[in-house]
């Protein structure tokens, strides 16, 4: 289960700084690569506005 980013997001680049796997890129919202994402939470625990959360099980199979 990957994460993602929510409309929310503000675009204040502290998940792109935070990512070990470097699975983050500029947008609006930004967009995390599901295929790099290793499930770490770090751009989770480092998001002002809690844009970062885990896809569901059904979303993310519905893709």
């Amino acid at each position: 289960m990957a994460y993602y980013i929510l409309e929310s997001c503000v675009e204040c680049g502290a998940c792109m700084n935070e990512c070990p796997e470097g699975a983050i890129r500029e947008g609006s919202p930004y967009v995390i690569n599901p295929s790099l994402c290793t499930e770490c939470g770090g751009c989770a625990e480092v998001c002002p506005v809690e844009a970062c959360i885990p896809v569901p099980q059904k979303a993310e199979g519905a893709k």
